[in-house]
């Protein structure tokens, strides 16, 4: 069955995108937002030396701070005003939203609209920053201890160079989250993700270059080259195929009469995504995992013995490393879907405007009905994200491949683009009934 938006978007006339002067213009902003994005990927912290501090990231790159830069989009190599990007705030956002769970104030702010939703957002910032602190601090304390041929990276170490550090990576991730809102008010899409997506992408010309070179220099075949790239084109299509899937729940409404006509007796459809979570479990998953390893990596031959044991068993493309990986994607995928899709109150809502699911009673046995199909696809759909980011763990580990071509950002790069062109589409659509009316209009004056 072919759906009413399906249908209109194969009557679409394109010729709307030159006189839609108001996507024209949030477009541009996006694009101006994102330029500014990665000049302040390239602005230094002060205080650092930026020789060493190539030379040694240089030696830890293959390791967790790969990853960590790659989120930044290079920020972090070149230890700049954006080295944390925006993952302090998306950390800050999954703990509150989590939180809304286990506390009743935060569950009472949840269902007060938009006051409530101010709030929560107001105590997400207030999260930011002392996450973005604590890490920038942090960050700071691990500078002052690395060092290459006896030369430290910091040129002046001591509290100020700390405190500065960590109040500079803080003013840096406060801005790029008031971008990203930004983004999202007056532009297209989700500003938060457009400026991860825009990290990742901007290092995947030279993640292509250093692949290319290993092949050049005879460090890699040139079969396992081939391989890899049509591996990642592999899974990029199914990655797209697996986020487009739904299981779609018919829902029907009664008749009913009003007046002299006979209203209602249509049917629609419930549409239950596959992955319902997103790319938050991935995301999660590396944050509680590689943290931990990134403190170690700044210390490395310096802590005790039991942190470099865990540090080489928790090493990229260890066994140990990926299950674990894969268990956390597991669980946050569970944990966070009921977060995204509340059965209760779909199955109430359906109730309070008559809808109901054919062969379920409505209230709490078609909540029960949607808890276990609910469960069932987030099965099938954890089972999709442990693979499609394990796999590349694996090839990434045993081939020195770039982390740029892993199954993460190639999920978020895939999952962040289809949101971008479904919101496009849908201004051009909103735009598109815009001119209708106007001319249905014009056309009854007449």
């Amino acid at each position: 069955m072919v759906s009413a938006a399906e249908r209109l978007a194969s009557n679409f006339d394109f010729s709307v995108l030159g006189k839609a002067t108001e996507l024209k213009q949030r477009l541009w902003f996006v694009i101006g937002a994102l330029i500014v994005v990665r000049i302040g990927s390239y602005i230094p912290i002060p205080g650092i030396d930026p020789q060493i501090l190539a030379e040694i990231f240089k030696r830890h790159s293959g390791g967790v701070l790969g990853v960590f830069n790659m989120f930044s989009g290079g920020a972090l190599g070149r230890m700049t005003i954006f080295a944390l990007a925006i993952m302090p705030y998306i950390s800050s956002s999954i703990i509150i939203q989590l939180m809304t769970i286990a506390s009743p104030h935060l569950a009472a702010l949840k269902k007060e609209g938009e006051t409530g939703r101010r709030k929560i957002n107001q105590y997400t910032r207030y999260g930011t920053v002392l996450l973005a602190f604590m890490q920038g601090y942090g960050i700071a304390v691990g500078l002052e201890g690395m060092q290459e041929r006896g030369v430290s990276a910091v040129i002046d170490p001591g509290i100020f160079f700390r405190l500065t550090t960590a109040m500079t990576l803080v003013g840096g991730t406060m801005f790029l989250m008031w971008l990203g809102e930004q983004i999202t008010a007056r532009g297209i899409g989700n500003g938060t993700s457009l400026i991860i997506f825009s990290g990742i992408v901007a290092g995947f010309p030279g993640a292509l270059a250093s692949t290319l070179e290993l092949g050049r220099t005879g460090a890699l075949p040139v079969e396992i080259i081939f391989a890899v790239i049509l591996i990642a084109l592999a899974l990029i299509a199914f990655i797209v195929f697996m986020e487009r899937a739904q299981r779609r729940l018919i829902v029907q409404y009664p008749k009913r009469q009003v007046g002299m006509k006979m209203m209602g007796g249509e049917s629609s459809h419930l549409p239950l995504k596959l992955n319902m979570s997103g790319v938050i479990p991935p995301i999660f998953a590396s944050s509680i995992l590689l943290f931990p390893l990134t403190i170690a990596g700044f210390n490395q031959g310096k802590g005790p013995s039991w942190l470099t044991t865990v540090t080489a068993y928790l090493g990229h493309g260890q066994p140990l490393y990926i299950i674990l990986y894969m268990a956390v994607i597991a669980f946050f995928c569970f944990f966070y879907t009921p977060i995204v899709f509340n059965t209760t109150e779909t199955a109430d809502n359906l109730k309070k405007y008559g809808g109901f699911i054919a062969g379920i009673r409505p209230g709490k046995n078609t909540a029960d009905y949607l808890e276990y199909v609910l469960t069932r696809l987030t099965a099938i759909g954890a089972v999709y994200l442990c693979f499609v980011c394990a796999l590349p763990e694996v090839l990434i580990a045993n081939y020195k491949m770039p982390f740029y071509l892993g199954g993460t950002s190639l999920l978020i790069t895939v999952n962040v683009l289809m949101d971008f062109v479904a919101q496009v589409q849908s201004h051009l659509f909103a735009h598109q009934y815009e001119g209708l009316i106007k001319k249905a209009r014009l056309k009854g004056k007449k």
